[in-house]
């Protein structure tokens, strides 16, 4: 009789378990796949994404820039403080040392005569001369020549100490302003560069839909400018009518009624001037920090343009919205500021019938463009 023989469990990896098997080699194949692909990289941005992330980058480069605008100003004056105040600390020391140098002399003389010497020696050693005098009997026994040196000597030391400490302190301020400015330069330049390597990453076709994307932008700005000047246009032509029937009083605002807010044609000469000066900067680039006369950022320009025509305005957008006067975007008037964006980062000057000069973005150049373009802040007229 045959030995009685046990059957073995089915092997998880044999023939008997297919499922199981199947199973298996599919786990492996995937833990394969995984171990031989590259990194999961990031889903590609949509073209629409793309346009908004540019634009917004721009924005605030151009904000970072007048970040920059206010602080090199800054840094200017306080370098022109600093000199001034170290210049006076050297023309009192020197002083002081002349003061010194007397009193030296007569600390000479009486110890020659054995008369308070270590008194006068220790003024001149001293931190505080008038406290020491609160303590002592010096000024009785000095001649009225000597007091006379005595005074000067206390006099000069005060002022020169004081002069060195304010000097201290503006020096810590001028540094606290040039780091400022070395940070919003490195704020641009690390923005700009974002945008650049956004828009490097296109594909040819989405270049041309993005160009199609920006026209359709253009041409919807310049329908809203085409409704202000039809609307400017009419609203000078209502005064017109009420000025010869005797029923209405001028009011200088419409961008064809040839008067300022004020009531002169001041204002209009020294506008025409400025807009001469931007109309012959069209076509030159936009480089931010820049106010000429090669190239201009936005606050750049309209500084300069409104310095051709006498007038001095401040070097950032936050800064030129505070000089003049505000009025309306219909009572805009060739030669006006007008300015954009909640945090006012831009500016450009209007030429009428809703257009305007500025200088737009880095990579453009300065242009005419529909002042709707942009969210429009406010209208300023300087002067």
């Amino acid at each position: 009789m045959a030995p009685h023989r046990r059957s073995r469990p089915p092997s998880p990896m044999g023939i008997r378990t297919p499922a199981i098997a199947t199973a298996a080699l599919t786990s492996v194949a995937l833990l394969s796949q995984t171990a031989n692909a590259s990194p999961s990289e990031e889903p590609r941005p949509s073209l629409e994404e793309v346009e908004k992330k540019v634009g917004d980058l721009y924005r605030q480069a151009e904000t970072a820039s007048e970040k920059y605008n206010a602080a090199k100003e800054k840094t200017t004056k306080q370098k022109k403080r600093v000199d001034t105040l170290l210049d006076d600390v050297a023309r009192r020391t020197e002083k002081l040392n002349d003061a010194r140098e007397e009193l030296g002399t007569f600390a000479a003389a009486q110890y020659r005569t054995g008369a308070a010497a270590p008194d006068t020696a220790s003024l001149l050693l001293a931190d505080n001369p008038q406290d020491y005098f609160d303590q002592t009997q010096l000024m009785d026994r000095l001649t009225s020549r000597q007091k006379q040196s005595v005074d000067d000597y206390v006099t000069q030391q005060t002022a020169t100490t004081e002069r060195r400490q304010e000097a201290s302190e503006s020096l810590e301020t001028l540094t606290r302003t040039q780091n400022s400015l070395k940070t919003s330069k490195a704020d641009v330049q690390r923005k700009l560069a974002t945008a650049r390597d956004l828009l490097s990453k296109l594909t040819t076709e989405e270049k041309a839909r993005l160009a199609a994307i920006e026209r359709q932008k253009q041409e919807e700005a310049q329908r809203r400018a085409d409704e202000l000047a039809r609307q400017q246009a009419a609203d000078a032509e209502r005064r017109r009518q009420e000025a010869a029937q005797g029923t209405g009083t001028s009011t200088g605002s419409g961008s064809t009624s040839g008067t300022s807010g004020s009531g002169s044609a001041a204002y209009t000469a020294k506008a025409d001037k400025a807009l001469a000066f931007a109309r012959a900067q069209i076509g030159k680039p936009y480089v931010w920090g820049a106010s000429g006369p090669g190239s201009y950022d936005c606050s750049g320009l309209t500084q300069a343009a409104w310095k051709a025509a006498g007038v001095t305005l401040p070097r950032t957008t936050w800064d030129q919205v505070k000089v003049g006067t505000t009025v309306s975007v219909n009572s805009a008037q060739p030669g006006d500021l007008v300015f954009f964006y909640d945090d006012i980062s831009h500016v450009g000057i209007y030429i009428g019938d809703g257009m305007m000069i500025h200088a737009p973005k880095p990579g453009a150049y300065v242009r005419e463009e529909s002042i709707y373009y942009m969210p429009v802040h406010s209208v300023v007229r300087p002067a």
